[in-house]
């Protein structure tokens, strides 16, 4: 039956409640209006939880209309390319991965990422991208990881990496790049966070070797497979990598250039003598002294046109540097001076110089400055590292014996026992679930307790029946053919063996 309506002038009665037309009309368009908002899975996307996939679909015209409740986007495999501003209808607050893959997009309209404002992943490979612009990438302010690998990128302006304040790791590899800004990590604003970036195979020429050595004092960067022109500043930095054993260059040492001019009496090759003594590698000043500080090993008169590079717990210097004023400097001979010493200035310092050759064990390209005491100043963040650490070993090993000393006084003296029915018109007993320690029951019965007969067993709840104390009561536990494997056990029983009675429960 359909419920019956009235047609009252001014009401409607639908089962016996009242609505008024202007009412209805008002829920309707709000329903209507929160089901057009929410924008549904189109026809050529396969959409599952808060994943969207609408690859390889041969799309051409990037605007969209997907929901907005998707975390990763996958647009990858299509024909795109231009993405515009308008690309999708509405924000995309939730989205934090979006894949944009093998596509054919060669032009990114200004602030197009302005809908994605907490983007993490962005994947641009493989398109036909060719200059990146200072407003490519406004607004992505969380974005962590870049990826524009088997691009045709020939130009980067400097500032294209401004907004990406959260940037760790930036993909560049397989494009036409013959110049790359490396100080865009320095820059304010900027990737200041990046620890991870490729610059593999593409057509750079030069390296600036002070960039790199700064960048490379906290991070990774992959440059095997470009045309460098080896000459002794990029002999000496991958020297000095090889002694460092720095990762990027171990892995692909093979598809460097200029590791084949290493060590074959290139005009670096005696500029350099080995075998300093490591305990002649430690200097100490007083907070405010200047110290000076000679490169390890370095021949003396040095061969004009030479760099020297000095990498600082807080800079790299070098000695092609004319700045008088500055407080950390290097002379043409290589000696590093430093000028109104400082506690934070205490640390390793590497001397990079061109060796035309491979270190030997038992050389060191690193001292060690100690500004102020030595027994309270830590070096290179080693001493008040390494006092973290004993302390926090220490502490670890007192807490675990406290821990240790507490669980054993519980087990001693705060272990309940069974409680059992009084003889004579005693306790009834604990009624209640208890974790037993005790000993045999026959041998409290006996009146012989010995120290190696404790049993555990888990009793369930007891129901008490004050008015039939008199009553026997149904044993607590009834573990039928339950064996005394997995419970701790009497040296006289053996394993394996049936309770059956209760009495020997414990």
């Amino acid at each position: 039956m359909h419920p019956a309506v009235s047609h009252l002038p001014g009401r409607t009665d639908v089962g016996g409640s009242c609505w008024k037309p202007g009412f209805v009309a008002f829920l309707l368009s709000l329903c209507l209006g929160a089901l057009s908002s929410v924008a549904t899975c189109p026809l050529y996307c396969l959409c599952a939880s808060d994943i969207i996939s609408c690859s390889g679909r041969n799309l051409s015209v990037a605007r969209f209309d997907f929901p907005s409740y998707a975390t990763r986007l996958d647009l990858s495999h299509n024909a795109l390319t231009v993405l515009p501003l308008d690309w999708i209808s509405q924000p995309f607050d939730r989205l934090s991965t979006l894949v944009l893959s093998r596509n054919s997009i060669s032009q990114i309209e200004t602030n197009a990422f302005a809908v994605t404002p907490n983007l993490l992943q962005l994947d641009l490979s493989s398109n036909q991208l060719t200059v990146l612009n200072s407003s490519i990438f406004t607004g992505l302010t969380e974005l962590r990881e870049l990826l524009l690998f088997g691009n045709k990128i020939i130009q980067i302006n400097p500032e294209a990496f401004s907004d990406l304040r959260s940037l760790k790791r930036l993909y560049l590899s397989g494009n036409r790049l013959e110049d790359f800004p490396y100080g865009l990590y320095q820059e304010s604003g900027g990737p200041l966070n990046l620890t991870f970036l490729d610059l593999s195979n593409n057509r750079l020429s030069k390296a600036p070797v002070q960039s790199l050595l700064s960048f490379s004092r906290q991070s990774g960067i992959y440059l095997q497979e470009n045309p460098f022109v080896c000459d002794c500043t990029l002999l000496a930095l991958i020297e000095y990598w090889m002694w460092k054993q720095y990762r990027p260059l171990l892995d692909f040492r093979v598809k460097y250039p200029c590791m084949d001019n290493i060590g074959q009496g290139s005009k670096c090759s005696k500029q350099v003598s080995s075998k300093m003594p490591l305990e002649e590698n430690t200097f100490q000043v007083e907070p405010g002294k200047w110290l000076q500080v000679p490169c390890p090993g370095l021949v003396l008169p040095v061969q004009e046109g030479l760099v020297v590079f000095w990498v600082t717990p807080s800079i790299v210097a070098n000695s092609s540097t004319n700045d008088s004023n500055a407080r950390l400097m290097v002379f043409p001979n290589g000696t590093l001076e430093i000028r109104g010493a400082l506690i934070e200035d205490s640390g390793t310092f590497g001397c990079v110089t061109g060796r035309g050759r491979s270190y030997e064990p038992n050389e060191f390209p690193e001292v060690i400055v100690v500004v102020g005491n030595s027994s309270t100043t830590s070096v290179s963040g080693l001493t008040h590292r390494s006092g973290a650490e004993h302390f926090n070993t220490a502490f670890t090993t007192l807490a675990s014996c406290v821990i240790s000393i507490v669980l054993v006084l519980l087990y001693l003296y705060l272990t309940p026992c069974r409680c059992r029915d009084a003889r004579g018109g005693g306790s009834t007993g604990c009624g209640g679930r208890a974790f037993i320690l005790c000993s045999d029951p026959r041998e409290v019965e006996s009146g012989d307790r010995r120290s190696n007969g404790k049993r555990v067993a888990f009793l369930e709840p007891q129901a008490e029946d004050l008015t039939d104390i008199g009553s026997p009561k149904p044993p607590a536990l009834n573990l039928g053919h339950v064996t005394t494997e997995g419970i701790l056990k009497n040296g006289s029983r053996t394993v394996g063996q049936t309770l059956t009675d209760p009495a020997q429960i414990a």
